[in-house]
């Protein structure tokens, strides 16, 4: 349970650092929100680990995609803390979602799974 806690602890701190680097700022939601992907994406790449990058990818950037979506629809719609909002981005949904970020967490989750497998297998995080 230590071990699940830290790597929480761990992608949700990377989440809040990649959003204050690309946009200058984050949010307190979005660390539950990167560490909820980073054990995600972890569980897809054990899953997965027999087959291609790009499945893995796509699997990876259709779940961060859908815990944005669920996380946006609950804190920016229904709570109003106005978190992001996508809505001048072209394919978006609900303003929550867009398939630029969706593809660029795709390709970020495949940079990203090595150092879970790394810290989940070699008991670095216990």
């Amino acid at each position: 349970m230590r071990k699940f806690i830290r790597l929480f602890c761990i992608g949700g701190a990377a989440y809040n650092l990649i959003e204050i680097l690309w946009r200058g700022h984050s949010h307190w939601s979005m660390f539950l929100v990167g560490g909820t992907c980073f054990h995600l994406i972890g569980k897809i790449g054990t899953r997965l680990q027999n087959h291609s990058v790009l499945l893995i990818g796509a699997a990876c950037s259709a779940t961060v995609t859908a815990v944005e979506y669920v996380s946006g629809c609950l804190f920016n719609l229904r709570l109003k803390l106005n978190v992001w909002d996508y809505s001048n981005m072209p394919a978006n949904l609900k303003g929550q979602v867009c398939l630029l970020y969706s593809t660029l967490w795709g390709g970020l989750s495949l940079l990203v799974l090595p150092l879970y497998r790394r810290l989940n297998k070699k008991g670095k995080v216990t």
